[in-house]
């Protein structure tokens, strides 16, 4: 999982601070009463402002497509696709076509715990055991007290990103596997201590999910969450997709320039760390019941059916586990900088000028995207990219929120390219250093011959190692993709 999350914060905090927002003539949907958007003029010139400046901030940071959708006060104001969804056959993106919000899928596992803790089949303080009884941890104390709400908080105790290799490149273990293997993996730091991002305890929420509801984690949102809110362009992960789905294909940027196309990835053992496609179309619906508490758009009048509670709302949006706040990158970020940084249930939380910022950012190879809510300005932005450039997202957002503010014309599309100028100048010095360090005449011990055979790991199974004439190969036998030269 490729979080970023230093970049992220940056960004996003900015968010908080608009007052009044972009329109667009973008199909709309019904708005709360008593809210103020802006003059027709206004809205036609924003919306050519904003169309221009998001397809030169794509064209500056090789984005093929961008999509993004704005909500305010219960109503989509802007809502536009940018580019191309597949660079061989020259298809737009539009506000129909799906991408992978990969880790903004955590935000719709923590709501199905939620919406079972409303149905009385779980507290978020019961131990995973009470549920699990199998499930163990390489720490006693930490099997014994880790809570339901401990493995939505990134504070087990494990290291960031502990055990993403059993879900990328693709395992064939199960997702009871991949947890039981929970027990094998030391505890890198105390348990409840710190934040360290990872996705395998989101695998035992999963579970979770599974056994309090006695269905599918796939069948549980589809039928709990995406239906209700009626998500018709949207795929629990890529396994879902059909041939007929407007779906864009992901680039990773290669040193030549060249972008080179990614095969949709699908966790099917962690479905409910990452992997769901959704459309800006869609991401819509999900942020305007986030923004109201749970409210389905039909009963926002006055009527009483939720997709979850407001107690569960606070829950969700309650820091559980603070973050460490690290200097701005550039003097230019320093604005952006919090007073606060933490997780709670599925999202970060954070703030800008006194206002709370409510977010989460995702990352698959070829692919990053970003979720935003300002409660207090029943505000809401999704952007969702076909190449893993946090760069362009950064651009636009800044872009988005100094139009909203009356705030003095900033070039971040500059900003954010004399940035990533910095970051890969670093990436270069410190990879000259590695090359610098490197014995070049170094040999083996041994024979390579001696080297071939099946390796045993608790955590990942068993490695094969053979030589292939002048080198040796690995293939790891239970992630069928993760071949390659030692």
């Amino acid at each position: 999982m490729m979080e970023t999350m230093r970049r992220l914060v940056h960004f996003v905090l900015f968010l908080a601070g608009c007052t009044t927002i972009l329109s667009s003539s973008a199909e709309q949907r019904p708005i709360a009463q008593g809210t103020d958007l802006l003059s027709s003029k206004e809205h036609d010139a924003l919306n050519t402002d904003l169309a221009t400046y998001v397809d030169g901030a794509r064209k500056q940071f090789s984005v093929p497509g961008i999509a993004i959708v704005v909500v305010k006060d219960g109503r989509v104001v802007f809502e536009q696709g940018s580019g191309e969804r597949n660079l061989n056959d020259g298809k737009p993106v539009d506000v129909h076509t799906m991408f992978c919000i990969a880790s903004n899928t955590k935000s719709f596992t923590a709501t199905a715990i939620e919406i079972l803790a409303d149905q009385g089949k779980l507290k978020l303080e019961d131990r995973v055991v009470d549920h699990l009884p199998w499930f163990r941890m390489a720490d006693p104390y930490a099997t014994r007290e880790m809570r339901i709400r401990d493995i939505l908080a990134h504070r087990s105790g494990l290291g960031s990103h502990a055990g993403d290799l059993l879900f990328v490149p693709a395992s064939t273990y199960s997702t009871r596997e991949v947890v039981e293997r929970l027990r094998d993996l030391p505890l890198a730091t105390g348990f409840r201590s710190t934040f360290a991002y990872e996705n395998i305890m989101y695998a035992v929420a999963t579970l979770i999910i599974e056994q309090v509801s006695g269905e599918s984690y796939a069948d549980f949102i589809r039928e709990h969450i995406v239906v209700p809110i009626g998500m018709t362009e949207s795929r629990i992960d890529s396994t879902y997709l059909t041939p007929s789905d407007d779906v864009a294909t992901a680039y990773t940027p290669q040193e030549n320039g060249r972008l080179m196309p990614i095969p949709p990835l699908a966790w099917k053992n962690n479905q409910g760390a990452a992997g769901i496609y959704s459309s800006v179309e869609d991401m819509a619906k999900w942020v305007e019941v986030q923004l109201a508490s749970g409210r389905l758009p039909e009963d926002r009048n006055g009527g009483t059916h939720r997709l979850f509670s407001a107690a569960s709302q606070q829950r969700m949006w309650s820091m559980i586990t603070p973050i460490d706040i690290e200097p701005a990158s550039v003097p230019q970020l320093q604005a952006a900088q919090p007073n606060f940084l933490g997780y709670a249930e599925g999202w970060y939380l954070s703030d800008y000028r006194g206002q709370r910022t409510v977010w989460h950012g995702g990352g698959f190879p070829g692919t990053v995207s970003l979720v935003t809510l300002v409660p207090s300005l029943h505000l809401g932005i999704v952007v969702l990219t076909n190449q893993q450039s946090e760069e362009v997202l950064n651009a636009i957002t800044f872009h988005i929120l100094d139009t909203c503010m009356g705030a003095p014309e900033t070039n971040w599309i500059e900003a954010y390219a004399a940035s990533a100028k910095l970051d890969a100048a670093r990436k270069a010095e410190e990879s000259a250093k590695q090359t610098a360090e490197r014995l070049s005449d170094a040999r083996p011990s041994h024979a390579l011959a001696s080297y071939a055979g099946t390796y045993r790991d608790r955590w990942y199974g068993d490695i094969l190692v053979w030589r292939d004439g002048g080198e040796l190969r690995m293939r790891f036998t239970k992630s069928p993709r993760l071949v390659d030269s030692l």
